[in-house]
């Protein structure tokens, strides 16, 4: 009995043992069950999260492959067959997509490029110099912009535009403004707004033989979009024909100043001018007191209706200043809104050597002409700093600006400021105020000058730009900003494109925004290079028997070099005024190709071929060009002997086509386009 019932107690131990494993290795299986089922959803989670990363890719690159670019291209499209030609059906284009082009040596070429035509007129100015624009805060801003001129790359075609545009400033667009009547052709003039006018004076237009520069004034009325010539009588006063001058804006009308023309003599050589005078636009508005009540406001210029608009100009007489600036060209002023002032910045003058030549003086110095009133100059010399904790004077730097010169003796201004002196201002101001220059230098300063280690650091005149004219200025609140300009060195020109800026209300020093990597060399080094000018063009002396040169022409704003000995230039001048303006254009010129002759006289040998025959259209223009080729071959010989001459001179082709360009023109190679 007792053995039985041990029997039963170890069978019942082993199946609780055997359920028990039972149990564990279901609960193993349930763990290895999960593990493998969120292994299986992570592979899963990975292969989707891959599958996405490719799509995108592969979408990326799809993108790339298919994205349209915009293109404004100079031409039609490239020589091709079999492509469509399709009129745009809401607008005013046509549109070319796609082709096949076959090459010689048996390639095919297929396109998948499209392009589309505006036979509209150009949507924004063409390139052009010389220009004038007038910002008006009305709509949001607008720019207006008239005239101008272009030349071709060799200076064989000359154009002056009489185009009229406004940019929109808040949608960035261009369009242009058509009225039957407009001023004429022009560059160098000037233009400036008051109340809702665009007021235009002055400029110049060159045809090619002869500089003729204007004294007119237009008038445009921003809310009706219409031109008018204000007519002056014989009797009244008025500026005379200038351009490249000073034209700023008053409550009362508007201030001009300064200037350049050229004045032309029979039998002798042109003289350019530079202009110190100073006029005043007087505006008047007769109000009626009937209409008063009914048009208070209203400002028209149409004469037969209410209120017109009168002008008259008045000379203001120089007043007696110690801070007048000296007579210059290539230094028109910007408005300084805030203190209504035009502030001036450099400048060249240019002043007769006798037999040393012509030196022209280069200025870096500011001034500036208060508009109320009768008008006078201030003097806007930098302060010096004040140092704390006192001490007595510290002697001033003689590294501080001094004027360039083309010769080798260099005029300072800042010896007419030690003459002038302070006069008027506070003696604290005299305190602060920089010393002046050292009277001579040797060589000119240039860009990249090397610092002088006894110059200064608190001298703020050691921070003045390099001497330059027709710099680019703009006052934006209560500063000056300053960009680029011209300096010449010899019978070289350097445009310059370092960027500064001076608070005015401050006078403390200039910071540069962005330095010139032009390196100007001193005159020393320059005179090396000019050395052969005179065998350059020793020819010239042979055909013309000492015919003189033009002076410098100074036109348009932009004031150009003369960098050749006077002698040269008495035996090069008086061409254009003996030559007439037949002869210039008939003639081919060293350098110039039978091409370059034909585009420059095309007009006047198809009025030979026209006076000789009953030709037209396309057989006029081959008689013409029929003609050109004789003449050519006229002076063939003559040509080919100069540009040998020239060769050995050191010329290569492209500068012997300058060359020649500027000679057909009517200025010579010493000279560039813009001496007008």
């Amino acid at each position: 009995m007792a053995k039985d019932k041990k029997s039963v107690g170890s069978s019942s131990k082993a199946a609780a043992k055997a359920q028990k494993k039972a149990k564990a290795t279901q609960k193993t299986a349930r763990k290895e069950k999960k593990k493998g089922v969120k292994t299986q959803k992570d592979k899963d989670d990975q292969d989707e999260e891959d599958l996405e990363g490719i799509l995108d890719k592969m979408r990326r690159e799809w993108e790339e492959a298919h994205t349209v670019t915009e293109e404004l291209v100079a031409g039609p499209p490239s020589r091709r067959a079999n492509a469509t030609l399709t009129a745009c059906p809401n607008g005013n284009h046509l549109w070319c997509i796609g082709g096949e082009y076959f090459s010689d040596d048996g390639k095919a070429y297929f396109y998948n490029d499209v392009f589309r035509y505006s036979p509209d007129k150009p949507t924004c100015p063409g390139p052009r110099s010389a220009h004038s624009v007038v910002a008006s805060p009305s709509g949001g801003g607008k720019l207006f912009l008239f005239g101008g001129e272009f030349s071709s790359l060799y200076q064989n075609s000359f154009h002056h535009y009489r185009d009229f545009w406004v940019f929109d400033i808040p949608t960035h667009s261009w369009e242009r403004i058509e009225t039957k009547v407009r001023p004429s052709a022009r560059s160098g003039h000037r233009m400036t707004m008051w109340k809702h006018f665009i007021v235009l004076f002055g400029g110049f237009y060159d045809p090619g033989y002869r500089t003729q520069y204007l004294n007119d004034t237009w008038l445009f009325d921003t809310q009706e979009y219409k031109w008018r010539q204000i007519e002056f009588k014989e009797s009244e006063r008025k500026p005379s024909p200038r351009s490249g001058f000073s034209f700023l804006p008053t409550p009362d009308g508007i201030v001009l100043h300064g200037g350049y023309c050229k004045e032309y003599s029979k039998g002798k050589r042109p003289v350019g001018v530079i202009l110190d005078d100073t006029w005043f636009l007087r505006y008047a508005i007769p109000l009626p007191s009937i209409l008063a009540d009914h048009h208070p406001h209203r400002i028209t210029l149409d004469t037969s209706l209410p209120n017109p608009l009168t002008l008259k100009w008045e000379r203001r007489k120089t007043p007696q200043s110690p801070h007048t600036p000296s007579s210059r060209a290539g230094c028109t002023m910007a408005l300084w809104y805030a203190k209504s002032t035009g502030v001036m910045f450099g400048g060249v003058t240019d002043e007769e050597r006798g037999e040393e030549g012509l030196e022209s003086v280069f200025w870096n110095d500011m001034y500036g002409y208060q508009l109320a009133g009768n008008g006078r100059w201030v003097s806007m010399i930098l302060k010096r700093p004040k140092k704390k904790g006192g001490g007595g004077k510290k002697k001033h730097s003689n590294a501080s600006h001094q004027p360039l010169a083309s010769s080798s003796r260099a005029k300072t201004h800042e010896q007419e400021v030690d003459d002038r002196d302070t006069d008027g201002e506070p003696e604290e101001d005299r305190d602060e105020t920089t010393s002046t220059a050292p009277a001579q230098s040797e060589t000119s300063p240039t860009p990249a000058s090397r610092p002088d280690p006894e110059v200064d650091p608190d001298d703020p005149n050691s921070t003045k730009p390099v001497p330059r004219y027709n710099a680019m200025l703009a006052v934006l609140r209560n500063t000056l900003y300053i960009y680029g300009g011209i300096f010449e060195l010899g019978s070289r020109e350097y445009t310059l494109d370092d960027f500064y800026y001076i608070q005015l209300d401050k006078l403390e020093r200039f910071v540069c925004l962005k330095p010139s990597d032009i390196v100007i060399p001193t005159e020393a080094e320059e005179s090396s290079d000019d050395g052969d000018d005179s065998e350059e063009e020793w020819w010239k002396s042979e055909e013309v028997h000492g015919d003189e040169k033009e002076k410098r022409i100074r036109g348009r704003g932009t004031v150009r070099s003369e960098r050749q000995d006077l002698a040269k230039d008495e035996q090069e001048a008086e061409m254009d005024s003996v030559r007439s303006a037949e002869d210039v254009i008939s003639t081919p010129a060293p350098g110039e190709t039978l091409a370059m002759f034909y585009a420059r006289s095309r007009e006047y040998w198809a009025q030979k071929a026209h006076n000789t025959s009953d030709n037209r259209g396309k057989q006029l223009r081959r008689d013409g060009f029929g003609l050109a080729g004789e003449r050519y071959g006229e002076y063939k010989p003559i040509l080919e002997e100069v540009e040998k001459i020239l060769a050995e001179a050191g010329l290569d082709e492209e500068e012997m086509k300058m060359h020649g360009a500027k000679d057909a023109t009517g200025v010579d190679s010493g000279q560039s386009r813009n001496r007008r």
